[in-house]
Parts: C-alpha cells; sequence; structure tokens
C-alpha cells in the first residue's frame, strides 16, 4: 500500500519525541536516529514489532504516556505465555469508538437497530468495543456476553433483536438452536457481525441461510485496539480498514519483504494516532492481501482480503505444510459435506496420520461414499492421503467462543 501524505505526516509526528516518551521504543530503536526517517523508504526500514517483544514488556512497558493518562488496559485473549496487556488512553478510547461507529454504519446498521453482543467482556477487547460502537451510534445494546444460550435466545425474541455480534462458531451455534426449536419466525435479526475467527464460505452461508440475515466480517486485534479496525460491506468482497488512524503493509512472512499490492502476505499494522501504546510494523501474523482497485460500494478506504490463516496456523503433516483454510477449501467443494469439521494429527507406527472429521446429513449407508469424495477432493487439493471420518451433523462440539479445530496430538 502507498504511504499517503497524511499517514507520512502522522507518523513523523509520532516520531519526534517517541524515544522521549516510550521506553519500549528507546530500547527498540536504539542506534536508530528517527529524524532520518523522511519517506515511505526509511520507514520500511525500520524493524518490526512482534507479539514477543509486547510480552518482554509486560506488565506496562508498553506505555508512552504518563501512568495518570491511562484510563484502560486490556490484554490479548491467548492462552498461554506471558500476557500482552494494551493500555489505551481516553483518546484511544474515544477513537476506538468512532472506528466501530464506522464499522456499524457501512453495513447498513442504524440508530433504530437493537444489537444483542455475545463476545465476551472483560480484560478481552472484544464486547466492550461492541458496546462503545452501539453507543456512539445511537442504537440500543443488549450486552448479553457469551453463554447461556438458552437465555440468549429468549432475550433476542422478547427485545426483537435485529443485529447480532457474534464469533462465526457462537453463531452456528445459536442458528442451529433456533432451528431446531423451531424458532425463526419470532426471531428479527436482519445482520450479523461477526469476528474474531477465520471462517469459511460453507459455513458463512449455512449461518447466513439459517439465521435469514446479511453477514459482515469485522476485524481487528488488542493490540490495534480491539475489533472493529476494519469491516466487510454488502459486496463481500475484501475487509474496508481505516487508513487514517492505521498504516497497512504485506510482506513475506519469511523474508520481511514488503509485497505489492494484490499479493497474499501477512499483514503488519502501524497505529497513527494511538497514544497509550503505538505500535510500529506489528507483524499481526494474518495472512491477506492488499485489494487494489475501488469498491463498487464507492467507499474510498482501501480493503484487505478476509484472512485466510495464520503463519502460525501451520501445521506439517508427512512433509507437506497445511492450513485450515485448505481443509475449507476441501469441505466447500463436496456438496455432502458440511462446514463444520475437527482435525487430529497422531504419530502411529513411526507414520504421521491425519484424521478428518466432518459432519453431513447424509444417512449413515452413504457415509463411505462422502468420505471417498473429500479423501480424493483432499488429495487434489493438499496432496498428501488422509482418513476421513464422516458423523453426523452436531456430532463434533460446538463453542459460544471459538473453535478449536486442530489437534497435533504428536508433541
Amino acid at each position: 500500500m502507498i504511504m499517503n501524505e497524511s499517514q507520512l505526516r502522522d507518523i513523523l509526528h509520532m516520531f519526534t519525541d517517541l524515544k522521549d516518551r516510550s521506553q519500549f521504543y528507546k530500547k527498540k530503536f536504539e542506534g536508530i536516529d528517527l529524524s532520518t526517517i523522511r519517506t515511505q523508504e526509511d520507514f520500511e526500514k525500520l524493524p518490526f514489532t512482534d507479539k514477543g517483544d509486547l510480552r518482554e514488556a509486560y506488565p506496562l512497558g508498553l506505555m508512552a504516556v504518563p501512568e495518570s493518562e491511562i484510563v484502560r488496559i486490556h490484554s490479548s485473549s491467548g492462552t498461554t505465555g506471558t500476557p500482552v496487556v494494551i493500555p489505551y488512553t481516553k483518546k484511544d478510547v474515544e477513537d476506538w469508538a468512532i472506528m466501530f461507529e464506522r464499522c456499524y454504519r457501512l453495513a447498513g446498521i442504524t440508530n433504530k437497530d437493537r444489537i444483542q453482543i455475545t463476545p465476551g467482556y472483560g480484560l478481552w477487547t472484544a464486547g466492550i468495543g461492541f458496546q462503545a460502537g452501539t453507543e456512539r451510534l445511537g442504537a440500543m445494546a443488549v450486552p448479553m456476553g457469551p453463554g447461556n444460550t438458552e437465555k440468549q435466545l429468549k432475550m433476542m425474541q422478547d427485545l426483537k433483536s435485529t443485529v447480532l455480534c457474534s464469533t462465526s462458531s457462537y453463531a452456528l451455534l445459536l442458528a442451529e438452536q433456533i432451528e431446531a426449536k423451531g424458532l425463526k419466525d419470532q426471531i428479527h435479526l436482519k445482520k450479523g457481525v461477526i469476528g474474531s475467527e477465520r471462517w469459511g464460505d460453507k459455513m458463512r452461508k449455512r449461518i447466513a441461510n439459517t439465521l435469514g440475515v446479511e453477514l459482515y466480517d469485522i476485524y481487528g486485534l488488542t493490540e490495534i485496539y480491539g475489533p472493529g479496525i476494519g469491516i466487510s460491506c454488502s459486496y463481500e468482497n475484501g475487509i474496508h480498514v481505516w487508513d487514517d488512524y492505521l498504516y497497512f503493509e504485506i510482506i513475506d512472512p519469511v523474508t520481511g519483504e514488503v509485497l505489492p499490492d494484490g499479493t497474499v502476505g501477512e499483514l503488519v499494522i502501524t497505529t497513527l494516532r494511538k497514544e497509550g501504546a503505538p505500535l510500529i510494523r506489528y507483524r499481526t501474523h494474518d495472512l491477506t492481501r492488499i485489494i487494489p482497485g475501488n469498491c463498487p460500494c464507492g467507499s474510498h478506504y482501501p480493503r484487505i482480503d478476509i484472512i485466510t490463516g495464520r503463519t502460525d496456523d501451520l501445521v506439517k503433516v508427512k512433509g507437506v505444510n497445511m492450513f485450515p483454510a485448505q481443509f475449507d477449501e476441501v469441505l466447500a467443494a463436496v456438496p455432502d459435506a458440511s462446514s463444520e469439521y475437527q482435525v487430529m494429527i497422531d504419530h502411529v507406527n513411526g507414520k504421521d496420520q491425519l484424521t478428518l472429521f466432518f459432519e453431513t446429513d447424509v444417512p449413515p449407508e452413504k457415509y463411505l461414499e462422502v468420505e471417498q469424495e473429500v479423501l480424493a477432493r483432499f488429495r487434489a487439493v493438499v496432496g498428501p492421503a488422509i482418513i476421513p471420518k464422516a458423523v453426523r451433523i452436531g456430532d463434533l462440539p460446538r463453542s459460544e467462543k471459538k473453535t478449536n479445530r486442530i489437534f497435533d496430538n504428536r508433541y
């Protein structure tokens, strides 16, 4: 993405006293004279920032303002390793709400909507971000948080919620419950704002058709404000991102080379206005591309493609690199296979063994036929032989948050 004049001006302004304000960057950029950074080419020579750097700064080493200006902290949702703690100023919180309101407006959501918020509250950025955007928009927030599906459905009916904010996993669980209980005629949902995890086209269509809603992908990560830094539009051809608050690059995840627009690589983000914990060239590990050209929706904000996976999602089986998106691709091409799957990787008798469990609504006597179709498709798309196992719809676990689909039992 070409850095525009406004972005460059914001970056140079941030650099004027960054080392004085931030002990983190004083150490990170030791030996680098930031006053010599004048162009995009100069900027691209700066070192990347990674999650490991942020963990080393635990608990509040990322602060770039006096502690008296910090009004809130959030932490990443990861369950392993030292947490990443991100401090926010009052302006950071307000800017995040502004971006979130933009997301709702781009999705056609107005102050007349009733927005049911199911992502979690607390240290995680999700729930409170959805709520702040809702309140800034002037819509009615129904702050349910995750879980308690029976109450979710009751409130959805009684309060006539028109928008569902959720992970794709929980949206699917709710859709299945609505279908099973015959409640479709009693809900008033029109739109779904879905984020937090990657999901395939088959799952998207299943949720949309079951709930009768338009779906929008919302993007974000705790390190960079949280969800709300971008959203898809009704044309479903990428995620519009707020380039007046953030600068986006795509790099080769191995070499670090900046890639041209249209090329898939790892997304790198620089915050342009963040006060509490500015991030410079932060490696997200999300795989996507910058979509060149203008969107038919008329928005002037640039687009990145739907996230296809993460560099750290990769698993290597029988010498072949595999990403979760490839399992989605395989199942999408098999008409009788559902979107839901689970992968078990084991080491048996000295060899790797991958078992792909997938749901289907065909009768058990046809399981073998569908399994053979999945096997053939997997070999054509990915390469190695696997063990396909068909199971009934609903047999695989559902989640009220994110769904873990790949289990590597070799280590």
